[in-house]
């Protein structure tokens, strides 16, 4: 085997071995984001909003689904309040904030 070869089979491992831990990764901060969804906040988001990845029928709230924020209106919306919601900011802490904000926005879809 030429010495091109090897490399390239050696970046393909390397690649691959780093996929699987982005994979990882992703799917620990999707699990994360879930409970925070359904558990983390009093009272919790799936209380009031329908999100199908959480299993969540919250009739209060926006259909999270159907609206589709992205992953800055959620964050926004989370820290100060919209409406009948109340802000989290005292309640969650920026790491969680975070990881509420991309999860929602990771599985409502993408923006319109």
């Amino acid at each position: 085997m030429s010495a091109v070869r090897r490399l390239a089979k050696r970046l393909l491992a390397v690649c691959g071995a780093f996929a699987l831990q982005a994979q990882a990764a992703d799917d620990g901060l999707r699990e994360a984001g879930r409970r925070l969804f359904n558990s983390g906040t009093a009272p919790s988001c799936a209380t009031c909003h329908t999100l199908r990845d959480a299993n969540a029928s919250g009739e209060i709230g926006p259909v999270l689904d159907e609206l589709r924020p992205d992953e800055g209106r959620v964050a926004q919306v989370l820290r100060t309040g919209l409406g009948v919601m109340p802000p989290f900011r005292d309640k969650l802490t920026e790491q969680e904030l975070a990881v509420l904000a991309r999860y929602v926005a990771a599985v409502a879809g993408p923006a319109r």
